[in-house]
């Protein structure tokens, strides 16, 4: 017995219309020729079974159309062969009428449920062959690890099952589709493309398939966002798309965005773990470096001191090598302690010492630390009078101060005064820090608190770009946020702000 499948691979689609009007023509007259020698033996009513038989199987094998011209001419040939008187479309007796009636009706049925049937496992098998690709290619895609495999992989999917020619474009800086490989010669509606990215939904243009263009643009929706366009150019135009071949397309374009965001967010995280164990490494380095760079620079600083109790008292000369020789190992140290902070901030090893506090008396704490560093310029501090306390770690707060004034009191030109301003909002108490000195940079702005950035990359100001750094490093860990900004009126202010919590209600002592 032949299997469905067996039965569908001579689909009527191999036959043209004649050759299957020829064929059933010929199974009707085998089917006269074979039953004509069983008259003597066999009633009438078994002779129709043949007949019928023959347009079941005619309805199997060349498809509805053809079964019904089996119906008629099993009819025709059944009255003129086998109905008497024979050979002649006359009937003697009416019974035979309604046998007619019966056998044209019961044909008709038998071939519109076999075509029917038959259709529907055309359909079923269909359906397997589309599951079973579609099944293929998402192991394919799974597998890929650039875009340009998951292109090579669409397009053979594309070429094979619709006989068309696809190109993906994705989005690029300024969210415009571009291609992603130049190999194929196919040409695209960049507008269309761009709609269909946006809008999310697809696009068909039949205008110009004509000259090449692509037909149809499907968005690449992804969990997340439409990762691109995937534009398709069929051979036939307008292309023949059943809304079968519409969802299987909208399939694989699913299917191919899915591939698409798996491998950004594996470039992603590739990144973003190269970046964290860079800067693991160099904060490794710097945390050496610097507790190995401490302890000498220390005693350079104590040596240095010491040259002015020698007795007898040194020449001028010498005592003011020593002088110098202090304040550049002084320098030296300073940066060495910021570049150990910074290394133990980065690290996550500073433990704050949150205390709830008034915050004038470190920033007055902060002015008096710097001592010579602000001379030349007057320090007017403006706080406004309903500041709560806040909770803090006294210590570093003064760190972030007296890195902004010091930096202040360095870029800003002699005379000119330094302000410093806090004011408090509904969550947080901002502190600001301004000066009238050359401001920052705008395109480099957001990468001032970078380590190791300067405002101006060549200035002849010491520093190395880590004091902004640092105070961001502590700003964030006390829950806050600091940015750059440069005044109306000429000069840079630096904004800070710690956030207000619920601070403890202090009871009044009693007289």
């Amino acid at each position: 017995m032949e299997s469905p499948t067996s039965l569908l691979e001579d689909s009527p689609e191999k036959f043209t219309r004649a050759q299957g009007f020829l064929l059933t023509v010929v199974a009707c007259a085998g089917t006269t020729v074979v039953a004509t020698p069983l008259l003597d033996y066999l009633d009438l009513a078994n002779i129709v079974m043949l007949f019928l038989l023959t347009v079941l199987l005619v309805a199997v094998r060349l498809g509805r159309n053809a079964a019904i011209l089996a119906s008629v001419l099993s009819v025709l040939l059944f009255d003129i062969f086998f109905v008497p008187p024979r050979f002649s479309l006359a009937v003697s007796n009416i019974q035979y009428v309604v046998t007619f009636a019966v056998m044209l009706a019961t044909a008709l049925i038998t071939a519109h449920l076999a075509a029917g049937l038959r259709q529907q496992a055309r359909e079923s098998l269909a359906r397997e062959q589309r599951t079973r690709a579609l099944y293929q290619l998402a192991r394919q895609l799974a597998g890929t690890l650039t875009v340009e495999q998951v292109v090579d992989i669409a397009r053979d999917f594309i070429e094979k099952q619709f006989n068309a020619r696809p190109l993906i474009l994705l989005p690029d800086e300024e969210e415009r589709p571009r291609v992603v490989s130049h190999a194929d010669s196919l040409m695209v509606e960049t507008h269309l493309a761009q709609i269909a990215m946006e809008g999310g939904q697809p696009v068909r243009s039949e205008d110009a398939s004509g000259l090449g263009y692509a037909q149809l643009y499907l968005p690449l929706r992804a969990s997340m966002r439409v990762r691109g366009v995937l534009a398709v150019k069929f051979v036939s135009s307008p292309p023949d798309l059943t809304a079968d071949s519409t969802s299987l397309l909208e399939i694989l374009a699913s299917l191919i965005a899915v591939a698409v965001e798996r491998l950004h967010y594996v470039e992603v995280a590739q990144a973003t773990e190269v970046k964290m164990l860079t800067e693991r490494l160099r904060s490794s380095i710097l945390s050496a470096l610097s507790h190995d760079l401490r302890t000498p620079l220390t005693a350079m600083v104590g040596l240095a001191d010491s040259l002015f109790l020698v007795k007898p008292a040194l020449p001028a000369t010498a005592l003011e090598t020593a002088q110098a020789l202090h304040d550049q190992a002084g320098r030296l140290a300073g940066l060495v302690g910021n570049l150990l902070d910074m290394a133990r901030l980065n690290a996550g090893e500073v433990i704050l010492r949150r205390e709830w506090q008034p915050l004038e008396e470190v920033i007055g704490a902060s002015i008096n630390l710097l001592g010579n560093a602000l001379e030349g310029h007057a320090v007017k501090v403006q706080l406004a009078a309903d500041l709560p306390l806040l909770e803090f770690d006294a210590v570093l707060i003064e760190r972030v101060l007296c890195n902004l004034l010091e930096n202040a009191a360095k870029y800003a030109p002699k005379g000119s005064p330094i302000v410093v301003t806090a004011k408090a909002d509904a969550d947080a108490v901002e502190v600001a820090v301004m000066d009238h000195g050359p401001g920052f940079p705008e395109q480099r702005r957001d990468d001032l608190f970078k380590m190791f950035v300067r405002g101006e990359s060549e200035s002849s100001k010491p520093g190395t770009g880590l004091g902004l750094a640092i105070c961001k490093a502590i700003v964030d860990a006390h829950g806050g946020q600091i940015t750059a900004d440069n005044r109306l009126d000429g000069g840079g202010c630096i904004r800070f702000t710690l956030p207000k919590g619920i601070p403890p209600v202090v009871e009044e002592e009693s007289r």
